[in-house]
């Protein structure tokens, strides 16, 4: 395979760290990549492009991979301001930069006033729209009004998208990135872009007939922002304790690999589907402590595995001085974590494509037609009042009265993960 590589766009091989943490010297979707080369460019050179939510990690791998291709326009939007000008000094620094003819970057909130009245104001449609914007983190599940900021952007911003899309009859394909998190979702974070799906490929959403529509479910993105592995390298760098859940079992691919897997799910995905990776259990599925292992080794350390958090945060200097460093492992307790990662949910079915490394999930609508209406419906009414009484009892029956099983896979906890280390 490696030989294709100087006259393919993108380069496939990872890099040591990488390769250390998923086990793999190249991306999992690098034969597909170059399977599907053709069609990749033919629906990308010359066309017009816009990523929502780009200056995020997912995103931006994303749209790196897609400039590759050259489109005519390439469009991104972020209410992170730093974050979009580094997506701009990256593309223009590249050693053989793509060749874009629109490069724009727009510090709008995802859904905002501003973004509406921009996208409707547009002198021609986008043929490709990519939406990574989200809130996508269990730690965030507080109290009912972050679950409500998590409804509001993972769904109801959705909602007003389909709208603006539905008045461009130019625009082809529509891709939004979902997570693992939503089958059988355990935390809010996962039962909102549960709803995500829903509100993706229901009928009760208006989007255009003709509109493509896919959505991609995948494994923890090595080294993200946010991630639990950037989460080392910055203790690392300012000599703090590092921590991991203790027993617990995680899909890893790398951030290239994040990208390579939306490039394929967002253009050639089957519609009205969820893309899942092909990850095998067996194989792929890694425990938390060895991944915290082989980082550590990468660094030239080996783990100090402890539970008691005052050993972890007094040792760091003496335990490097040994060639160490401490690891405080923690139980899986607080509000919303799984032991274990899963891409299909109760009652679907995976069914394979014509891809090696993707397989996809036919879309399951929700038992009422009206429950997913009548929560945007509800959630707008919330979102609308003036100091309405709110609990997090609430939401989830407003949650599970379009995603029932909720009411038993939600994993309530009165300990929260900024608790910790």
């Amino acid at each position: 395979m490696t030989e294709h590589f100087p006259a393919f766009p993108v380069d496939f091989r990872h890099d040591a760290l990488d390769s250390r943490i998923v086990g793999r010297s190249e991306s999992y979707f690098a034969s597909d990549m170059l399977a599907a080369s053709d069609e990749i460019s033919a629906l990308v050179r010359g066309r017009r492009l816009l990523v929502i939510g780009g200056a995020g990690s997912i995103g931006f791998q994303t749209l790196a991979t897609l400039a590759q291709f050259e489109p005519a326009v390439l469009h991104v939007i972020d209410h992170n301001e730093n974050g979009l000008a580094e997506v701009v000094r990256r593309i223009r620094s590249a050693p053989r930069p793509p060749k874009i003819g629109d490069l724009l970057t727009l510090p709008f909130d995802y859904g905002g006033a501003p973004f509406r009245l921009w996208f409707k104001a547009r002198s021609a449609d986008y043929d490709l729209v990519l939406n990574f914007a989200a809130l996508k983190h269990v730690r965030s599940e507080k109290d009912p009004y972050s679950i409500l900021a998590m409804l509001e952007t993972n769904l109801m911003r959705l909602d007003t998208l389909a709208q603006l899309i539905a008045q461009s009859p130019g625009t082809q394909r529509l891709f939004c990135v979902s997570t693992d998190k939503a089958a059988n979702p355990s935390s809010m974070m996962g039962a909102t872009k549960r709803l995500m799906e829903h509100a993706l490929f229901s009928p009760a959403v208006n989007w255009a007939p003709e509109l493509g529509i896919a959505s991609a479910r995948f494994a923890n993105v090595a080294l993200s922002n946010g991630s639990l592995l950037q989460s080392w390298q910055i203790r690392l760098a300012l000599r703090q304790p590092m921590a991991c859940p203790e027993n617990t079992r995680r899909f890893f691919v790398t951030l290239p690999e994040s990208g390579h897997l939306c490039t394929l799910a967002a253009l050639l995905g089957e519609d009205r589907s969820v893309m899942v990776p092909t990850l095998d259990p067996a194989r792929h599925l890694v425990l938390l402590e060895d991944v915290a292992m082989a980082f550590l080794q990468s660094q030239g350390l080996t783990p100090f595995f402890t539970r008691d958090e005052d050993e972890a945060r007094l040792s760091v200097e003496r335990l490097l001085a040994e060639g160490k460093y401490p690891m405080l492992l923690t139980p899986l307790d607080t509000a919303g974590e799984k032991p274990y990662e899963e891409f299909v949910g109760k009652g679907e079915q995976e069914l394979p494509t014509r891809f090696a490394s993707l397989n996809h999930v036919p879309y399951i609508p929700p038992e009422d037609p009206a429950s997913l209406p009548g929560l945007i419906a509800g959630l707008r009414q919330i979102l609308a009042s003036d100091g309405e009484t709110l609990s997090i009892d609430r939401l989830k029956e407003m949650i599970a009265g379009v995603e029932a099983g909720f009411r038993d896979s939600h994993v309530a906890s009165a300990k929260s993960l900024d608790q910790r280390i």
